[in-house]
């Protein structure tokens, strides 16, 4: 078992989603104690010494001209808990409240924020033990940190909340039976260190980045296969003509795109065709799906940064040093998090596109994609799904971070709205998934009327990897069955990971990969 040094190492996207999954084992290690510790040690000097600094014996937000007791310290950061704890909704995904654990570890490990090792300790416990607390999606509103998704994260510390443990919902006071464990006595300082941060939107945004890399990596293949299904041509892919623009995602598209289509019979037999260019969802596949690759990089390396940055406040230098400032605020994250939204969105739009050019019955494919229609509707239905989808992504599309309400009585008068970008990407790309699995079900059953010509190497693979899941239609059926089955080899990875397993289509584009 490889081992992950919180608070020592960096934390990338790659070992944040292999602690996740539990590839990856966190420890806290010997240098890393000793830095929370002194951190820990400073808050408690600060105490005695009664130097007022906020929310260490002072209240919270528009209460922070409010002095608190030394007495009373330990209990203010137990009600902060509670307090804050205003989330409403559904459950977030327990993959999204794990990555908070782990980034908000990473943040308190690196010794800036004074709390205890034993809490940190409880933290790395229920990573390791994949037990983890419920935490509601909506109630952020990205400053100040992420307070109430975070409030409801760190309940289960101090007794209160539910957990999910074995795929169960459990309060904690029945985890803590189970397990013979006690509640933490949090110290002065703790419940603030703990619920100040950008830790629900930077685990949104760690989720939606490899979310996103896959579709990216998918609207390729796909659209690579309904080039083929519609006799188009490779010449815009030409790496000529991207050397004049070279924008590093048109670049990495346009050389996937023309190793994906490499050797094929398909694109060889019409060579000599009269058609002079193709539709813009065919021939700007570099420029678009590339523009859309440029976004997910911002994302990429602003997240990079967050992984591995202090969003707490105030930030303990040291007993004597304490600054009280904005490193919470969400809008670093929410800004590329609203234009990642645009790309995800823009991805299913031209993918729809595709899907109408194969239904119109050109270029020698029988309309609706199948021979005898009338009495069967063909493949007309699915693409009023991508239709539906494609509008509702659009109408997902106002960016978050365009808008402030200011709360705590004015003190906190511009807020990121980051939390909420953050879920808006994650569901336009399970919109995204469904859109381009219909995409991938009609060029599937277009490419086929080209045979007995083949396409390429990698084209055929995919084809052959789609039809162990679902066959060719020769009349009517239940297509949701079958979106669907797509749908779950496109969401788990398995298409790419399988095409990836015949060739390296990103070698030179190290950027590009987490």
């Amino acid at each position: 078992m490889q081992f992950f040094d919180f608070g020592i190492e960096d934390l990338t996207i790659s070992k944040a989603l292999q602690l996740c999954d539990g590839k990856l084992k966190g420890r806290l290690t010997a240098t890393a104690q000793k830095k929370i510790n002194k951190s820990q040690n400073d808050v408690q000097k600060i105490v005695e010494q009664q130097h007022t600094v906020y929310g260490i014996n002072t209240g919270f937000g528009i209460l922070s001209n409010k002095k608190i007791s030394e007495d009373d310290t330990r209990t203010l950061q137990y009600k902060i808990l509670q307090s804050h704890s205003v989330g409403v909704g559904n459950a977030i995904p327990k993959t999204i409240a794990k990555f908070m654990l782990i980034t908000k570890l990473q943040a308190l490990a690196k010794g800036y924020s004074g709390v205890q090792l034993s809490t940190l300790e409880r933290i790395l416990w229920h990573i390791d033990r994949d037990i983890i607390p419920v935490v509601p999606e909506k109630g952020s509103v990205g400053a100040s940190g992420d307070l109430a998704p975070l409030s409801h994260l760190f309940l289960p510390l101090i007794g209160l909340g539910e957990v999910e443990k074995n795929g169960k919902i459990i309060s904690s006071k029945t985890l803590f039976k189970q397990e013979n464990i006690e509640p933490i006595l949090l110290g002065p300082k703790e419940g603030l260190a703990l619920i100040n941060g950008t830790q629900f939107i930077l685990s949104y945004a760690v989720k939606n980045i490899q979310r996103l890399q896959n579709c990216l990596e998918v609207a390729d293949i796909i659209g690579a296969m309904s080039l083929e299904a519609l006799q188009g041509t490779k010449a815009p892919f030409d790496e000529r003509l991207h050397e004049l623009r070279p924008f590093r995602g048109n670049q990495l598209v346009a050389k996937r795109l023309r190793l994906l289509l490499d050797n094929s019979e398909i694109m060889h037999s019409h060579e000599d065709c009269e058609r002079v260019q193709d539709p813009y969802s065919l021939r700007c596949m570099p420029q678009v799906h590339g523009a859309s690759r440029n976004a997910w990089l911002h994302l990429k390396q602003m997240t990079e940064i967050e992984l591995n940055s202090i969003t707490d406040n105030p930030i303990i230098f040291n007993e004597n040093d304490s600054i009280s400032g904005g490193n919470f605020h969400g809008q670093p994250l929410a800004l590329p998090l609203d234009y990642a939204c645009f790309a995800a969105a823009e991805i299913g739009n031209i993918s729809d596109r595709r899907c109408y050019l194969l239904l119109e019955g050109k270029f020698g494919l029988p309309m609706l994609l199948m021979k005898e229609v009338g009495l069967n509707s063909g493949f007309m239905l699915p693409q009023y799904t991508t239709a539906a989808l494609v509008t509702e992504n659009k109408t997902l599309c106002f960016p978050a971070s365009a808008d402030s309400i200011p709360t705590s009585l004015g003190q906190e008068d511009h807020v990121s709205m980051g939390s909420i970008s953050g879920r808006k990407l994650y569901q336009i790309i399970d919109n995204l998934e469904y859109i381009l699995a219909i995409e991938l079900m009609c060029s599937c059953q277009a490419i086929e009327f080209r045979r007995p010509l083949k396409s390429s190497a990698l084209l055929e693979a995919a084809h052959d990897f789609v039809r162990r899941t679902v066959s060719f239609a020769k009349e009517d059926r239940i297509f949701a069955e079958d979106i669907n089955a797509i749908k779950k080899i496109i969401n788990d990875f398995s298409l790419v990971d399988f095409i990836n397993q015949q060739q390296n289509l990103n070698s030179d584009f190290e950027e590009f990969a987490i």
